[in-house]
């Protein structure tokens, strides 16, 4: 069942005032980019999503994940969702996303549900836009008004997908950096960074910082490796929950993890130098506002428009 994850607060950000201060560049994008050709569009995706979030709560931060890993690859152009063919290379089997990445099937579901009732019209990148905001709301966070009007990619990118997502043992520099790249400031890294208070990362990639970092509290290095041996290729696919406390809740916990020395990855843990995690661990709504305007701003990252790309029938093939 979905989770019964609840904020003190009800925190909507209005994008049609964010538009001005973020993505400004990327103008064709507007949040009622669907209003007179479907409609329905909202209530269609967020059914479905919240369908899914139902049947396993895990499945809300993998949706959330599919849209960054998307847009940190060429864009946000639904790049990610082509699979691999024998005359085609996608980025489904990239190093970051190979095993790792999950949820296309709910991606399939909604797509099909849109597709029945507004045929040829909405892009699996936009898809994709709207279904990381739903899923943030559904399990407790804060919503905005996604900027729509993006077209999808005829190709992908394995080696870009390999070198342009952040890893899980980057330190500050490295993390700062892949941020920049896709015109993301270091504030807007902390901020995104909150998506780790809901969901799971994979022995794979904490095994480093539990066994061999010194800025872990011990006794929760030690709880972690209980499911994460040391040697390579044992419990490599063993999960553990990015926010002990909550992973099924979008709220400020992560944070609040960091802050005391028991962020999983050793990335999570790298932010501690930034202001802005005692700011975010003891401000929920700062948080929320944050998240919401870096979404936003991350939503923007090279969209394909006007007669760029296409509007693909099925997500997982170009048309």
């Amino acid at each position: 069942m979905v989770s019964s994850c609840s904020s003190s607060m009800s925190f909507v950000v209005v994008a049609y005032l964010l538009v001005v201060l973020v993505g400004s560049s990327n103008a064709q994008l507007t949040p009622n980019f669907y209003s007179s050709s479907c409609p329905s569009l909202d209530s269609t995706v967020k059914s479905v999503v919240h369908s899914a979030i139902s049947k396993e709560a895990r499945m809300g931060a993998s949706l959330l994940r599919l849209f960054f890993h998307d847009c940190f690859v060429n864009g946000c152009d639904g790049s990610l969702l082509l699979d691999d063919t024998p005359n085609f290379t996608g980025e489904k089997m990239a190093r970051p996303n190979n095993g790792s990445v999950r949820g296309f099937e709910v991606i399939d579901q909604i797509k099909s549900a849109v597709e029945n009732v507004c045929p040829g019209v909405v892009s699996c990148a936009d898809i994709l836009a709207i279904t990381a905001r739903d899923s943030v709301v559904i399990l407790g966070g804060p919503s905005w008004n996604v900027k729509l009007g993006r077209r999808d990619a005829r190709t992908a990118s394995q080696s870009d997908a390999n070198n342009d997502i952040p890893r899980p043992t980057f330190n500050l520099g490295q993390l700062i950096s892949s941020f920049q790249n896709q015109g993301l400031s270091a504030n807007d890294m902390v901020a995104l960074s909150g998506a780790h208070t809901i969901g799971q990362a994979r022995c794979t990639s904490f095994r480093d910082h539990i066994y061999n970092d010194t800025n872990i509290d011990a006794s929760f290095a030690q709880s972690r490796r209980a499911n994460c041996p040391r040697t390579s290729g044992m419990g490599d696919n063993n999960l553990a929950p990015l926010d002990l406390q909550t992973p099924t809740c979008f709220d400020n916990d992560y944070y609040k993890n960091i802050i005391n020395q028991k962020g999983l990855l050793h990335s999570d843990q790298q932010l501690l130098s930034n202001a802005l995690v005692q700011t975010y661990g003891g401000n929920l709504g700062r948080f929320y506002s944050d998240f919401a305007t870096s979404m936003i701003k991350m939503g923007d990252i090279k969209p394909l428009t006007g007669s760029n790309g296409e509007i693909r029938k099925n997500c997982r093939m170009i048309n």
